[in-house]
C-alpha cells in the first residue's frame, strides 16, 4: 500500500490535516503519530480487526499486550472497571503525561488489545498532536511503539518510514519527541503499585507520590516473564549485536576502551555507544556514537533510540555500550540498553 504522510505542527496542529488522519483510524486503518515519548502506531482500540492489523505490520506476537491511548481522563471510566485511589493520585500528578497505568478492564476491550489479559494499560499522552487527533475519532486508540517488532523505537517520523511505510495506511509527522524513552507502566491493581516499566515518570516520582513501590523482578532478569506491553520480548535492538558494560563509570569506561582495541585487533568493524566523556578517549579507527552526558540521564534518552539506529546505516560486527548510574531517568535508560543487548551484559 502506499503511506501518506500529514505534516503537523507540534504546538498547533492544523484540524483539518489530523481529520484527514483520524478518518484513517475510524475506517479501520493504521495511522502512526508522535507522543511526548516516541512515535506510536495507531488503530481504533475497540476494534479487534484493526488492533490485529498492528500486529500485522509490526510483526509483533499476539500475545504481547497494547497500551490504549485516550485524549481525556474521564474516558478512562468506560475502559475500566475501578479507579483505585493510588491511580487517582497517579493521574492527578502525572496526566497528561507519560505514565500508563494498568487496571481492572471492562469487557468493552478487546482480548486482542490485553493479550488475553484481565487488565489493560492506559495513557493520556502529554502531545497536542496525540490528543487532538484521539479526540477527533472519538475512539480509544491503541498504539505501541511505530517501529517492527524487536527494533528501536522511532522518535522521528523518517524512522517510521524506514521500518513501516508501505505498510501502514499513514504517518503523522509532528517533529522530534521529547523525551525519547517509552512511557513509565505501573499496574495500581496490585495490592502494592508494581512498576512495571520505567520510563519519563521515574521510580522516585511515584514514590514521592505513592510512598510504596514494588519493582517487576523480570526488569533485571531475562528469564522471568514481565506483564508490560512491549516487555515480553527482545526490544529495541540495533541490527549488530550489543554487549552492555556495567558499573563504576571510570570502570565502565576504560573496560569499553580496552574492549573495543582488543576487537578492532581481531580485525572486527567495532561500534560504541558512549557518553561525551568516554568518546573523548576513544581510539579514532572505531565508530562511536554518543548519546549524551554521563550525568544526564534525560538528555541520554532523548538520543538514545537514534544512537542505536546509527549503526543501520554504518555496519559494524559489534556494538559496545557504556551503562550509566540507574537514579532517576537512568533507570529507564539502563532498561532499554539491556534489552537492546540481550542481557549480554559485563560487569565491571
Amino acid at each position: 500500500m502506499e503511506t501518506q504522510y500529514f505534516q503537523v505542527d507540534r504546538h498547533k496542529p492544523d484540524k483539518e490535516i489530523l481529520t484527514q488522519a483520524a478518518r484513517i483510524l475510524v475506517s479501520g486503518g493504521l495511522v502512526a503519530f508522535p507522543t511526548e515519548t516516541v512515535y506510536g502506531l495507531g488503530a481504533n482500540g475497540l476494534e479487534p480487526q484493526a488492533v490485529a492489523g498492528i500486529f500485522r505490520a509490526k510483526g509483533r506476537p499476539s500475545d504481547n499486550p497494547l497500551i490504549l491511548h485516550i485524549a481525556e481522563a474521564s474516558e478512562v471510566l468506560q475502559l475500566v472497571r475501578t479507579i483505585p485511589a493510588n491511580a487517582r493520585a497517579l493521574m492527578e500528578r502525572y496526566w497528561p503525561g507519560p505514565l500508563t497505568l494498568v487496571l481492572e478492564r471492562k469487557p468493552i476491550v478487546p482480548d486482542q488489545v490485553t493479550g488475553g489479559l484481565d487488565t489493560v494499560a492506559v495513557r493520556l499522552p502529554d502531545s497536542v498532536i496525540a490528543r487532538e487527533l484521539i479526540r477527533l475519532t472519538g475512539l480509544p486508540i491503541a498504539a505501541p511503539s511505530a517501529n517492527l517488532s524487536g527494533r528501536p523505537s522511532p522518535t522521528t517520523a523518517e524512522a517510521v518510514a524506514a521500518d513501516l511505510s508501505s505498510r501502514i495506511e499513514a504517518i503523522v509527522d509532528g517533529g522530534p519527541c521529547d523525551v525519547g524513552v517509552e512511557s513509565t507502566i505501573i499496574d495500581c491493581t496490585t495490592p502494592v503499585p508494581t512498576l512495571l516499566r520505567p520510563g519519563g515518570i521515574t521510580l522516585e516520582m511515584l514514590m514521592d507520590t505513592l510512598g510504596e513501590v514494588e519493582i517487576d523482578p523480570a526488569l533485571s532478569r531475562d528469564d522471568l516473564i514481565p506483564k508490560a506491553p512491549g516487555m515480553k520480548y527482545r526490544h529495541y535492538a540495533p541490527s549488530a549485536p550489543m554487549i552492555l558494560l556495567e558499573g563504576e563509570a571510570v570502570n565502565v569506561a576504560a573496560a569499553l576502551i580496552e574492549k573495543v582495541r582488543q576487537a578492532v585487533l581481531e580485525g572486527k568493524r567495532v561500534g560504541a555507544v558512549v557518553s561525551a566523556e568516554t568518546a573523548a578517549l576513544l581510539p579514532t579507527e572505531i565508530q562511536f556514537a554518543v548519546y549524551g552526558h554521563r550525568r544526564n540521564a534525560a538528555e541520554i534518552a532523548n538520543h538514545l533510540y537514534n544512537v542505536l539506529l546509527s549503526f543501520d546505516h554504518n555496519p559494524v560486527d559489534v556494538i559496545y555500550a557504556e551503562g550509566i548510574s540507574e537514579s532517576g531517568l537512568g533507570l529507564a535508560v539502563m532498561n532499554r540498553l539491556r534489552k537492546a543487548a540481550g542481557y549480554k551484559i559485563l560487569q565491571v
